[in-house]
């Protein structure tokens, strides 16, 4: 008698497989995108008490556009992932983690919105259908997460006109302007959290694209171009304002941005921990304020602008130089207890310059007030200006003003950090022991940092002066709730990347940002700031914007973002050698 005996063996995935059901992944993430954009033209709610009024049928509105945008985005990189012809252009390095980044934007700021109307019109019952539609085809494209890995190793684009490159590169400014203005006129907190959610997610998905690593490349192929664009989109954004109400958070950034700059050159080249910085400003702003020709000055002296920037900036130099000289011989902790006493003696020394305290300069806690607006060969900053047929208001002089003075401060620092002083701030960060003993003067290498740090943050503090129209002593703290100040200025610094030109402006507007449009945040700064550095240390070490050494120093080679094998050249400094 014979048995027969068959063996079962598990079906094993063919290739062909694998195959389709990647495909039928994308298709699916694509055809979440197509849903959400459809549910944003569907009424989310039926009362107008919600901001943006998500009531109407056919006309997306407030939170709803930022939805269709997150929407648009996932189902353009769906289609790229399928090898549209046309689209591959927007992966060099892969699509799925793009695709990973906007499915978890599109599906954040659609939540985002039907957790906000729920919560402030009182429940769920506030809803209208639309708003059902959209929470569940907005969860569709996180089927991206079970698409295989496609990083790959970017090809060599292929070679176009020189005036095709230049049209990118004016087109990728162009769309920042924009971007940013909608930031900056963003009328309500609640829309402002959804733009940071859909932004920052966009932003990420385009990093890990290869699209930011390629448009880098054409910037710096083209330099020249590429500045004179950044300058142009800059200068563009007053003429976008129909008021002063948003142009003036504009001016404010660029001041925060200014000085972050600055006292990069301290803490980002030469490693000095400056937790006083701030007194500097404070330095630049009174000093233009006492000759400025107020009522309120102790001298009776009124100079011209050019007189009065001059002045603030070398008196802040002549404070750096003598703060820094007695100081600049300790390290480390020592030095940075140091600065923040420095700090603080400057605020309270300034409020008790009131004629009772000590002698009436500073008129004491109550500051110097009615500081007359800038007057430039008879073009009165305070006034508005019709240029090319748009009037601009008196903070746009200011902010056009301010730009200006912010390309000086870049010129100063680009120039600087490249130089031999430069190249030896960089050695006494990384060892000043090696560096002394490679015959570098530490004293006097960090003594230029610290004046020039002083000069550039006196020079903002002049402009500063006439924006605010009046200075007080409660402006220059450690910590409070309006920037800028010592701790906000560090942590831009530190959050945007240390070292480089971008990472502290990008660092500074969004720390001057959040909490302007987000009131109900400033009891809880410095909460925020201890999350986002914890973050930061655990996920980007390097800030947001990472130098040649950065990268090196704190990732593997092989763990680079990258794709190329290249390293962003977005700061300056040598990369050093064996790291």
């Amino acid at each position: 008698m014979t048995t027969d005996t068959t063996t079962t063996t598990a079906a094993v995935p063919t290739p062909a497989d694998t195959g389709s059901r990647t495909t039928g992944l994308r298709r699916l993430t694509a055809l979440g995108g197509i849903a959400t954009i459809a549910a944003t033209f569907m009424s989310w709610t039926y009362t107008d008490e919600f901001p943006g009024d998500l009531t109407v049928y056919g006309y997306p509105g407030g939170l709803q556009v930022l939805t269709l945008v997150a929407g648009a985005l996932v189902l353009l990189y769906a289609l790229a992932s399928l090898d549209i012809r046309g689209l591959r252009w927007l992966a060099p390095t892969g699509t799925t983690k793009a695709l990973q980044f906007l499915a978890v934007g599109a599906f954040a700021t659609t939540w985002f919105t039907v957790i906000a109307i729920a919560v402030e019109l009182g429940g769920v019952v506030n809803l209208e259908p639309g708003g059902y539609v959209a929470a569940a085809a907005s969860a569709i494209p996180l089927v991206a997460f079970l698409l295989p890995d496609d990083t790959r190793k970017a090809s060599r684009p292929k070679e176009l006109p020189s005036w095709a490159e230049i049209l990118i590169i004016v087109a990728a400014f162009a769309t920042g302007l924009f971007v940013v203005t909608y930031g900056i006129d963003t009328e309500y907190a609640e829309l402002f959290t959804g733009y940071m959610i859909t932004a920052g997610f966009a932003v990420g998905a385009l990093a890990k694209s290869g699209i930011m690593a390629r448009l880098s490349a054409l910037t710096t192929k083209y330099r020249s171009i590429a500045v004179a664009a950044a300058f142009v989109s800059a200068a563009a954004f007053p003429f976008t304002q129909s008021t002063d109400q948003y142009t003036l958070i504009a001016v404010n950034i660029l001041i925060f941005a200014t000085v972050a700059l600055g006292l990069n050159i301290v803490v980002g080249l030469a490693g000095l921990l400056d937790l006083g910085y701030v007194a500097f400003l404070g330095v630049g702003a009174y000093t233009a304020a006492l000759v400025s020709g107020t009522t309120a000055s102790a001298f009776d002296v009124h100079f011209p602008f050019w007189a009065a920037v001059l002045t603030g900036a070398a008196v802040s130099l002549i404070f750096g130089v003598v703060i820094g000289a007695p100081t600049l011989r300790l390290r480390g902790d020592y030095l940075a207890i140091v600065t923040l006493g420095f700090g603080e003696i400057f605020r309270i020394t300034v409020g008790n310059l009131d004629g009772v305290s000590g002698p009436q300069i500073t008129n004491g806690p109550n500051g110097v007030p009615n500081i007359p607006d800038l007057v430039f060969f008879g073009y009165d900053f305070g006034e508005s200006h019709t240029i090319l047929g748009i009037e601009l208001g008196g903070y746009a002089n200011y902010y056009l003003l301010m730009l200006l003075a912010m390309i000086l401060v870049v010129l100063v620092f680009s120039r600087a950090g490249s130089s031999r002083i430069g190249r030896a701030w960089v050695a006494i960060r990384e060892d000043e022991t090696a560096a002394t003993a490679m015959g570098i003067n530490g004293f006097r290498v960090k003594l230029i940092a610290f004046a020039l740090g002083a000069t550039l943050a006196g020079l903002a503090g002049t402009v500063q002066a006439h924006v605010q129209s009046t200075v007080v002593p409660e402006m220059y703290v450690f910590a409070g709730p309006v920037p800028p100040n010592s701790a906000f200025l560090l942590a831009a610094v530190i959050l945007g990347g240390m070292g480089t030109i971008s990472g502290p402006l990008i660092g500074a507007t969004l720390l001057y940002m959040i909490p302007a449009k987000l009131q109900f945040l400033q009891d809880y700064q410095l909460l925020g700031f201890g999350l986002a550095l914890i973050l930061l240390m655990r996920f980007r070490p390097e800030g947001l914007i990472a130098n040649r050494r950065a990268q090196l120093e704190y990732h593997e080679t092989g763990q680079l973002d990258t794709p190329e094998g290249t390293l962003p050249d977005s700061g300056v400094g040598t990369v050093k050698a064996g790291a």
